[in-house]
């Protein structure tokens, strides 16, 4: 599976949940401090790169997306041994 299709498959399954299932995969996949760290970055980023409000909102959930599609690439990928 290339990343392209890992990545349409997971939206297309990420599209499908609802909001308690979404907030189920965030709390097992994704450290609170990290959520933190996109909100704050996303936030100083969107300031210092004059971003327009609604556009710099969005920063935050594309920096979780590809977050966690690097997470499932991880897991996807078979245990190297080194």
């Amino acid at each position: 599976m290339t990343f392209e299709e890992m990545a349409w498959d997971f939206a297309e399954v990420f599209g499908d949940l609802n909001t308690d299932e979404i907030n189920e995969v965030l709390a097992k996949n994704v450290p609170y401090a990290s959520l933190e760290f996109f909100n704050k970055y996303a936030s100083d980023f969107g300031q210092a790169a004059d971003i327009d409000s609604e556009t710099s909102r969005r920063l935050p959930n594309l920096m979780l997306i590809g977050y966690l599609l690097r997470v499932l690439e991880e897991r996807l990928q078979p245990n190297e041994k080194l």
